[in-house]
């Protein structure tokens, strides 16, 4: 028996939707990473890109545990000499960008290169609960219901 390797011809993308209200951050990217990635899928081959196409809504909405929200520091630098730039979550929270929070925890979590970036591509993140891809009806998946961890509980 052969190792089966898929082809990019074959791979059949889906769109899946989930709402992130109230879900930790870390947990909420680890499902979502596998899901553009296509690790929940039996035919997943590690050099092609066989994931999902993913929609995060109400991302403005994310929970973290412990006291994160004041002491996580996302940090960045300008490019110039003594440019880092410091801002904790709940300041990107409250911000004009607050779906940035997720996205870069499900950067993170992806390959670092090419067919890395090409599956971050596939990711979707809308602070609010509208979404424009209504056409694509996309199946909503529900990661509350997977596991008591998933959602704060304040």
């Amino acid at each position: 028996m052969t190792t089966f390797s898929a082809k990019p011809a074959e791979i059949e993308k889906k769109w899946v939707m989930i709402d992130a209200t109230g879900l930790i951050v870390g947990r909420l990217a680890t499902i979502v990473a596998k899901h553009l990635r296509g690790k929940h899928l039996p035919i997943f081959t590690p050099h092609v890109d066989c994931g999902d196409n993913v929609i995060v809504v109400n991302a403005a909405k994310v929970a973290f545990t412990g006291r994160k929200r004041e002491k996580k520091i996302y940090r960045h630098h300008t490019g110039h000499i003594g440019g880092i730039k410091e801002r904790t979550a709940r300041w990107i929270l409250e911000g004009k960008f607050p779906e940035r929070v997720v996205e870069k925890a499900v950067e993170r979590m992806l390959p670092h290169g090419p067919l890395g970036r090409r599956q971050f591509g596939n990711l979707r993140v809308y602070p609010g609960p509208e979404h424009p891809h209504a056409a694509q009806q996309p199946e909503m998946i529900d990661i509350a219901i997977l596991n008591r961890k998933n959602v704060r509980s304040d």
